[in-house]
């Protein structure tokens, strides 16, 4: 296959690279590289006014279908869309907040939604003025979605849903303006049947409160979102019809956003090479050598494989594909992070003294090996990534529960 990018595309390449030039400067040029998975707590207040930035550059939205421009967006073509993530993550522009909105709910909005939701929500995305957050994972349903038991009742007197439960793992939940949430709206409903998929806005005192969960690297960028009451007053799609639209929100979660997720990649296999070839070793260790080969060269595989999938609607198995061979690849990464260290990747944090949050002390690699123990479960575990794979692409039988 050809995997070079066209006359238009180069070109779009040396105007988006002029652009960043031009706008990352004063305190925006202070936060670059902050942010991302395993940083979301990083410069999150210089991240949101970056995203406003973005929206006046018409970047947020390129890749909305049915929705040309209608928002104020530039509109760009896949591999366009690939040309910007590239050229962003080269700027080591800052991490994106605004990606929950603008890659997951607004192309459900498009498909799923009505033209008055897409009126009212779209414009705020694309100006990056409202942030959204994902109310899909609860204790004890995980990735087995069709488990959850966070309720909805339709309010006879306004017509709104009041939503009452618990999510967890949910990201910039105490940032996010709106959580999308899929909740059981048919009492004594099973499994996939029953469910809906709201719109619930954040700033509702004593309705919604978000915890924090602190991880091992000692950053709390994922929260537990309680609900008591909350008003949830859009659906999307019609009510009961929440799982259809939830899985077809699913499987956007992949495409562009797995190249992007790459180049970050790219830079952190960089670093790595680099701290194995500063560690001065008169003897390498052809066996750490060789991994890290293996490293770079799977990492090209992936880039293919997205490549090759990409804009792709007839393969239920790609998406799947693509989260166990990134998940895998990126925890790896991270064991050999410490590895190629030594002896002093295992020292605990060398600037910590108490009182003081315990991430200070950490470096790099020490942050990266500790976040990457989860990529292989959040995103949808390994488990479920082969089931899917098992049952809808080579027809196995279902797993017995």
């Amino acid at each position: 296959m050809d995997f070079s990018f066209g006359d238009g595309d180069e070109e779009l390449r040396g105007r988006a690279r002029a652009w960043l030039a031009e706008h990352l400067v004063g305190p925006y040029a202070q936060a670059r590289g902050l942010g991302g998975p395993g940083s979301e707590h990083e410069g999150v207040g210089a991240r949101r006014v970056w995203e406003r930035e973005l929206g006046r550059g018409g970047w947020i939205g390129q890749g909305w279908e049915a929705a040309p421009g209608a928002y104020g967006q530039q509109r760009l073509s896949l591999t366009g869309q690939v040309v910007w993530a590239e050229e962003y993550a080269a700027a080591r522009a800052p991490g994106r907040v605004g990606h929950i909105g603008e890659n997951l709910l607004a192309p459900t909005l498009i498909a799923y939604g009505s033209q008055d939701q897409r009126d009212r929500f779209l414009p705020g995305i694309a100006r990056g003025e409202e942030l959204w957050c994902q109310g899909y994972s609860e204790p004890g349903a995980g990735s087995d979605l069709a488990g959850i038991r966070t309720a909805a009742v339709r309010d006879r007197a306004d017509g709104a849903f009041r939503v009452t439960g618990q999510k967890i793992w949910t990201s910039l939940a105490r940032d996010a303006d709106w959580c999308f949430v899929l909740a059981r709206t048919e009492p004594g409903s099973r499994r996939h049947r029953g469910l809906s998929f709201l719109l619930v806005r954040m700033d509702q005192p004593g309705r919604i409160e978000v915890r924090p969960i602190r991880q091992m690297s000692g950053t709390s960028e994922f929260n537990e979102v309680f609900f008591d009451g909350a008003v949830a007053a859009e659906v999307v799609g019609a009510q009961g019809e929440g799982w259809t639209v939830a899985m077809g929100l699913l499987a956007l979660e992949r495409g562009v956003s797995t190249l992007v997720q790459q180049i970050g990649f790219a830079t952190e296999l960089e670093r790595v090479v680099q701290a194995y070839a500063a560690s001065g070793a008169a003897d390498p260790d052809p066996v750490l050598r060789g991994r890290l080969v293996r490293q770079w060269a799977e990492l090209r595989t992936m880039r293919w494989n997205a490549l090759r999938t990409l804009g792709s609607t007839d393969d239920p198995g790609a998406p799947s594909v693509a989260k166990l061979l990134w998940g895998g690849w990126h925890r790896r990464l991270g064991e050999l992070a410490v590895e190629v260290r030594g002896a002093a990747a295992s020292a605990g944090p060398g600037a910590w003294e108490p009182g003081l949050p315990y991430e200070l002390g950490l470096d790099e690699e020490q942050r990266l090996f500790l976040f990457t123990r989860a990529d292989t479960i959040y995103g949808g575990s390994d488990e479920i990534q082969r089931n899917i794979i098992a049952e809808r692409v080579l027809g196995l039988p279902k797993e017995s529960r």
